[in-house]
Formats: C-alpha cells, structure tokens, sequence
C-alpha cells in the first residue's frame, strides 16, 4: 500500500468492516477482461460465502478461473469544500483475494446460506431441497486481504 498512514492492519478491524458491509464486489476474469459484480455475501472464519442462479457469466468465469478478487466499503462521511481538490470522502474499505469454490453438499449449502443470512438478518432459516438444487452456493477462503481507511 502506497500510503502507508491508511493502512488497516488489525484483523479484527478488517473483519469489523467486512461484517458491517452490505454489499461485496467480486471481481473474476473474462480473458483479458476484468468482470466485476455486486453481492450479497456472508463472512465467517476467514471465508466469504455467496449465492447464485446455477448458471450465468459469473459462474461460467469461475469455473474457467477460480481466482477472485473481493472488496466492500463504508462511506462514513462526504467532504465538501470550496475547490475540488479538496473534496475527498471518509470511508473504510477491504480488498482481498482467494480461490471460488462451487459447494455442492446440500448441509454445507445449508450452512452457507445460514451464515449469507445471519449477515443481514442475525438468524438461520429452513431451506428445502428443492430450493438447494435450484441454487449455487460459492464458498471463498480467504488468501489475503487488507484494510484502508481514509
């Protein structure tokens, strides 16, 4: 990180960040083309977990290429100014790498859509079997991150 003065270090400031994000960008690759898409997403044990349709761009680039790149961010706060140069936002944010993994285990799906939902809600739910063939759960661990804030 060139600006070393932003750097998030602490672990559990970088997972503080990540549990209180709402939305996860993974970005994959399309040849030589990134491809990036917004989330819903989970996080638990150093791993990220996300569901899909069973088929679709996203799922057809993972498979070519498990490699992914994440990020999530908080804006705190816009800074107005006279001049433009001055503007500038206040935010934290995480980016990070790991290998997507397809989990195909329907009590590990289960599991995986348990920790999706507890992001957002705090609870588990039931999910029948139909609905668990009808759904790609995507399971990341996490190789690297690192933390910004500004």
């Amino acid at each position: 990180m060139r600006r070393k003065e932003k750097e998030i270090t602490n672990t559990i400031d970088i997972e503080k960040i990540i549990m209180e994000s709402d939305v996860c960008r993974i970005a994959m690759v399309d040849g030589q083309t990134p491809y990036i898409v917004p989330m819903n997403f989970g996080y638990k044990d150093n791993t990220l977990f996300f569901h899909s349709a069973l088929s679709g761009k996203k799922i057809d680039l993972i498979r070519k290429n498990s490699n992914i790149c994440f990020e999530v961010d908080h804006v705190i706060k816009f800074k107005k100014a006279a001049l433009a140069c001055d503007w500038g936002i206040e935010y934290k944010s995480v980016i990070g790498f790991g290998k997507a993994q397809f989990i195909e285990d329907a009590k590990e799906k289960k599991s995986a859509l348990n920790i999706i939902m507890s992001q957002y809600s705090g609870r588990s739910f039931e999910y029948s079997d139909e609905m668990l063939e009808k759904t790609m759960v995507i399971k990341v661990p996490i190789d690297k991150m690192s933390g910004k804030q500004s």
